[in-house]
């Protein structure tokens, strides 16, 4: 029996009437997007059509999903909400932060240990408050979720951007920063301005070594890493029904990478399989009789260009398989082109690493696929001439992989069996082959790719593909490797051809696992004590931010103008940096160490308006913070783009930042600023940051009229006294100049409360 049926049986209960209502309000066919967004508002049953890309709505999701690393601040901040129980269903999962070193069985004990703080604070405060919690080693969030949660038509938040995965089981399901999932904890609605909609039609089959991953890196080319910002993608068509749930959820997982709201596929056979395949055979029954809400009206998937916003058009038979990189997700290279692609670039030809797993690549049919190319590595005699690691996608998938025979296919080629785990995809991975900032290459099977990510080496260049894909390269242990017509030599002299990869939907003899690693959380917490201890370096508990004053902000200084790409990786970094997620003073040493300065070309390195002097953007930061000169944070287009980690606007906050004045901003980052009470502007004309120096000075004009919809002026004074008056934009409504007023959401929250 699946979790939370009663819940599930609900949303399905009233689907009906509120999506014909909806059909109603819109006055045409409905999307499937448009059926989950109308069928989960906070006001219920639908009486208005509400404009794609400009009206803010408030919704009320089904469940929450926290992981370990932003689960931390999220319930710090609800603690400080005065409920005494989470409103909605939520749970925690430990995944991020399990080192990746040796293996699974010395990794996962040793994390245990250095963590222990953190994992207990996290169990305490679940069973507290009604959260269910996996612990460490029990899979990667996405995945457990997947497996557990995930239902069609339903709707989900969850602290981290690629929470996105559930949509491969017909789920709306967003990445949003820990203050929006403590506004829905607490029982409060959850604002989202209402996307654009992109539908992706999918024709023909998927075969030979294309696979659902091909889809989306395709798309990622197509559309690059902002392309699909403030939009639901909603693939459809005879492809889509021929994919199995996992593959889908592989191609949903990586829609975070081109800025995409989430994205999701109509109920079909592929879902109910794997329902039941996961003891959930309730649901897939309950699905059933609704099942025609449960997909895009026949009229929307018959002429998709009247109905969305933007229509691609991806035919599986003909699609080549990829790999997308280096250095971001979106550059596309069919295998095909590789050779001459990465000659003409000078990308280093030898592969060191395949890494296979991450949420977006960990299934049982991901597993089974790669382990046909590393048995035939095998039984052909080739030897690997790339490192292996793998990642499998939870305690339910390892065990059951394990009992097919599937890891020691792997474990023959020395392959490296890491903790159910995040590990190297996050940068959690202690990688002992490489010293200093070597030029190297590495593929893998993840999502994202941005610089240092993997392995802290900004010239570790890491491309993007399916798990069979990796294999096979990793094997060869060559970038250019195209194995649908190369050949390899094999320890006896002799060149053999890999076949085409093979893989399972499902297990044939079931799932299985002993211990899934589900802890419940007591019927009443009201006794359960949750600690913190005041000398800690990992946690500790918070203080409000001040409210506004008022008043124009004026004599704020630049500390940062960002030259170019400047992602969540930039702003606050992850890998050892991990371990601070609880203590938002300790983490606020990254705070933009990252960030390119765009009058030097160096990172972590700005000048200091008080004393002449440089020095680290956090060490600049605090001397203006003691001194109360509020600063300015200036950026290029896409600011923000990347996880959903709200550290990247809770950091610069606590350390006295005022401003965040940008080209254009991801979305998740955005909301993230505003609900921690930060000013997240946007230029009116883009060149106009061009004109910002680097010992500028910024007066406000008329920011004691913040409005919605009203332009706020700035005059920017430069060092030898002359002026620039530039006008920003932003999309606060009502309600969030509200949070910017009393200092942040939650700090709202608590007034709401307290009254």
């Amino acid at each position: 029996m699946a979790y939370d049926i009663d819940m599930i049986k609900k949303v399905y209960s009233q689907m009906g009437e509120r999506v014909n209502a909806a059909r109603e309000a819109v006055g045409k066919p409905l999307t499937l997007s448009e059926k989950i967004l109308y069928s989960h508002l906070w006001d219920g049953k639908p009486t208005q059509k509400f404009t794609r890309g400009k009206d803010y709505v408030e919704f009320a999701p089904d469940r929450i999903a926290c992981q370990d690393a932003t689960a931390q601040m999220a319930l710090l901040q609800f603690m400080q909400a005065g409920k005494k129980n989470v409103a909605v269903p939520t749970t925690v999962h430990c995944d991020h932060l399990i080192q990746a070193k040796l293996g699974a069985q010395f990794d996962l004990p040793s994390a245990k240990k250095s963590s222990d703080e953190v994992f207990d604070f996290l169990e305490s405060v679940s069973n507290k408050y009604g959260i269910g919690f996996w612990k460490p080693g029990a899979g990667i969030i996405h995945q457990v979720v997947l497996e557990n949660y995930a239902f069609p038509g339903g709707m989900m938040i969850g602290t981290d951007s690629h929470t996105v995965n559930a949509g491969g089981l017909g789920m709306v399901a967003i990445g949003v920063g820990g203050a929006d999932a403590v506004d829905v904890m607490a029982g409060m609605a959850w604002e989202l301005k209402f996307p654009k909609l992109i539908g992706v039609k999918l024709t023909g089959k998927l075969s030979g070594w294309t696979s659902s991953k091909d889809v989306i890196l395709k798309v990622a080319g197509i559309l690059t890493v902002k392309g699909g910002t403030g939009a639901i993608i909603e693939y459809f068509g005879e492809g889509a029904e021929s994919m199995s749930a996992t593959g889908k959820g592989t191609i949903c997982n990586m829609g975070a990478e081109v800025g995409a709201t989430t994205s999701t596929f109509g109920y079909d056979e592929s879902m109910a399989r794997y329902l039941r395949a996961t003891n959930r055979a309730d649901v897939a029954d309950a699905a059933n009789e609704v099942k025609e809400h449960l997909t895009g009206d026949p009229e929307v998937y018959a002429n998709p260009e009247q109905y969305f916003d933007e229509v691609i058009e991806i035919n599986l038979s003909e699609l080549k398989p990829h790999l997308n990189g280096p250095f971001t997700p979106d550059l596309a290279t069919p295998i095909s082109e590789m050779a001459e692609k990465a000659k003409e670039h000078d990308w280093p030809i030898n592969v060191d690493w395949g890494l296979i797993g991450s949420c977006t690549n960990s299934s049982y049919e991901d597993l089974t696929r790669a382990a046909s190319i590393a048995k035939q590595a095998v039984d052909k005699k080739i030897k690997a001439k790339s490192d292996f690691g793998i990642n499998p996608g939870s305690e339910q998938i390892r065990f059951t992989a394990e009992r097919d025979g599937l890891l020691q296919i792997f474990e023959d080629l020395d392959a490296t069996i890491f903790t159910n785990a995040c590990g190297p995809c996050i940068g959690q991975w202690d990688r002992s082959d490489r010293k200093g900032e070597e030029k190297n290459t590495i593929v893998h099977s993840f999502n994202r790719n941005f610089s240092k990510r993997a392995d802290g080496n900004p010239n570790t260049h890491a491309f993007v593909g399916s798990p069979e894909m990796v294999a096979a390269i990793a094997i060869s242990g060559r970038l250019d490797f195209d194995p649908s017509r190369d050949t390899l030599l094999n320890e006896d002299g002799k060149y053999v051809k890999l076949d085409e990869p093979t893989g399972l939907e499902l297990p044939p003899k079931g799932f299985d696992v002993e211990d899934p690693g589900y802890l419940a959380p007591t019927e009443d917490g009201s006794s359960v004590e949750v600690k913190v201890n005041p000398n800690s370096e990992r946690l500790q508990l918070l203080d409000p931010f001040q409210p506004w004053d008022g008043k124009n902000l004026t004599g704020a200084k630049l500390l940062i103008k960002a030259h170019g790409k400047c992602t969540t990786d930039h702003i606050s970094m992850a890998g050892p940096w991990l371990r601070f997620r609880g203590h938002l003073d300790n983490i606020s040493n990254n705070c933009l160490i990252g960030a390119v300065n765009a009058f030097n070309m160096k990172t972590n390195f700005v000048k200091n308006q008080i004393t002449g002097e440089y020095d680290g953007v956090p060490a600049t930061q605090r001397k203006y913070k003691a001194a109360g000169i509020p600063t300015v944070v200036v950026g290029d287009h896409n600011y923000g783009e990347g996880s959903s980690r709200e550290h990247a606007a809770m950091e610069p906050r606590h350390l006295g930042v005022k401003v965040v004045l940008v080209k254009s901003f991801a979305r998740i980052h955005e909301t993230n600023l505003k609900k921690q009470g930060m000013l997240g502007i946007t230029f009116a004309n883009e060149s106009d940051y061009d004109l910002i120096q680097e010992d500028d000075t910024f007066n406000f004009i008329d920011l004691e009229g913040f409005a919605p919809d009203k332009q706020l002026t700035i005059e920017v004074v430069h060092a030898d006294g002359s002026k620039d008056t530039i006008k920003a934009n932003h999309t606060y409504n009502l309600p969030q100049i509200e949070w910017y007023k009393e200092g942040s959401a939650l700090n709202l929250i608590k007034k709401q409360n307290a009254a």
